[in-house]
């Protein structure tokens, strides 16, 4: 992606909308929103990633000559209007929700501040950058979760949709808590561990199994990890690793990351039979390794089951977030700035769909967190001139079930702005910590969360409230388009 000019990474009607706004000089300065509605595989969380990416897509936003003799095939725009792109720049600011923080549904992760036909060029690639990455990180969440501290590697780029899909996918898996990737290709971009052992074919290609086993010990001693089920897990494949085990301690070489993987049959039945074979020969601290379509609900099960793995190795269904396959990320216009002042006029999307009715205005977003335990006790979206004073005693209440109210004492909590700026007009003001970084970041955010909001099935939500200021803007804009609606 990086090798690529995306200035074109947008939806034709992007164009025709700005070429709109070309000819009928109303480019005012507006707000979007970029945020989404429902959290990934009916979790009560998810986790924000890409936005590394996105700054390097804003800062790289310019219509090349060949771009602009493209546009001019199609006989849909004007030549003072490809005039204009040919000079274009973005020049507005981005304020957005540091990658690796836990988020929920509603609240902006992105907020775009700028000329309308900027505003709108700028909206697919953002969408498609942030809702990948951010699918990705959730569903590695999850399934780091389920391993309950085992490491996870993430292995799935040959099933990935696409090179892209498979690297920066693999991106938002490191953010999100594994320990490596198998993508050599991701650790030379974002120097974070890679990882991997052999395949099948390898043991297929020597006149038998040991042999093989024993060549890949020598090779590489010190990251031995046997795949033991080419033929037959019990019968051949960890007996052979054993008689490998004991040469290498004979011999004595260390054994210090070596253990087997299984990658086919009942997982939980073969790693405790495989666990005593190893622990009787004296091999009780090998790493049993577990690959096979998993996911956090197999991982979960076989935990329960109490099978004696503590590597994971997960592929597809990670990488594709295979049962949740889209974020549904949205971009919505919030708001239009005063042509006489500097003050926003905000702006609705009504729907038919209470849960499509948009939060109006130039917002941001508070989180409160408990003193006492660290834990979330809710985030609250409000308008951007807003503050709030952890010393005063603050009343939530639920935006749509209004009677339902929590009051939070004065000094019994603390407060964080969510949305920080990342580019103040057209300049880059932020600069993205490393991969790791980011991942441990991001395992202080879980660890902001309540156990009850983490479990798979049927989610303690977390309340995302709006200000009293807010909800009474919102409430005032649905009476007034009411009325309209009426005459």
């Amino acid at each position: 992606m990086r090798a690529n000019n995306l200035t074109l990474l947008t939806d034709l009607y992007e164009l025709t909308m700005m070429q709109g706004y070309f000819k009928n000089p109303t480019n005012q300065t507006v707000v979007f929103d970029m945020f989404y509605r429902d959290n990934p595989c009916g979790g009560a969380y998810a986790i924000t990633a890409g936005l590394e990416q996105m700054i390097e897509y804003i800062e790289n936003l310019r219509f090349t000559e060949e771009d602009i003799e493209y546009l001019r095939t199609l006989h849909a725009f004007e030549e003072d209007f490809l005039e204009y792109l040919s000079n274009f720049h973005f020049s507005g600011d981005i304020y957005a929700i540091p990658e690796g923080t836990v988020v929920f549904p509603r609240e902006p992760l992105v907020k775009v501040i700028a000329p309308i036909m900027e505003a709108q060029l700028v909206e697919t690639a953002i969408l498609n950058i942030i809702n990948h990455q951010s699918l990705i990180a959730t569903k590695a969440a999850r399934v780091c979760h389920a391993a309950k501290g085992d490491g996870v590697m993430e292995f799935g780029l040959r099933r990935a949709q696409g090179p892209d899909a498979g690297i920066f996918g693999a991106r938002a898996a490191m953010i999100a808590g594994c320990s490596g990737t198998s993508c050599v290709l991701t650790g030379q971009m974002f120097d974070v561990p890679v990882l991997g052992t052999h395949a099948h074919s390898w043991i297929m290609s020597f006149p038998d199994e040991y042999t093989a086993f024993k060549t890949y010990a020598k090779l590489y001693p010190n990251a031995c990890t046997l795949l033991v089920d080419t033929y037959d897990v019990l019968k051949s494949g960890v007996p052979n690793a054993i008689r490998v085990f004991e040469e290498m301690r004979e011999e004595g070489i260390p054994l210090t990351k070596y253990g087997i993987r299984i990658d086919s049959g009942d997982l939980a039945y073969l790693s405790k039979e495989a666990y005593k074979m190893l622990a009787a020969a004296g091999f009780d601290d090998a790493i049993i390794a577990a690959s096979s379509d998993l996911d956090e609900y197999l991982i979960e099960s076989l935990k329960a089951q109490d099978a004696k793995i503590n590597s994971w190795g997960v592929g597809t269904r990670l990488i594709t977030s295979k049962d949740n396959p889209a974020f549904g990320g949205v971009y919505k216009l919030a708001a239009v700035k005063d042509a006489n002042s500097s003050n926003f006029i905000p702006k609705i999307k009504l729907s038919e769909n209470t849960e499509k009715v948009t939060n109006p205005g130039n917002k941001t977003v508070y989180r409160i967190y408990s003193k006492s335990t660290g834990k979330i006790k809710a985030d609250l979206i409000c308008l951007a001139d807003e503050k709030i004073n952890p010393e005063e005693t603050l009343v939530l209440f639920d935006p749509v079930d209004t009677w339902k109210k929590t009051k939070v004492l004065g000094g019994t909590y603390e407060v964080r702005e969510l949305l920080i700026p990342v580019i103040k007009e057209g300049k880059k003001v932020y600069d993205s910590p490393s991969v790791m970084e980011l991942r441990d970041y991001c395992t202080k955010e879980k660890n902001t969360l309540w156990e009850e909001s983490k479990r798979f099935t049927n989610p303690q939500k977390v309340y995302v409230d709006l200000s009293q200021k807010l909800y009474d803007l919102k409430k005032e804009l649905l009476e007034e388009m009411s009325e309209k609606a009426l005459n």
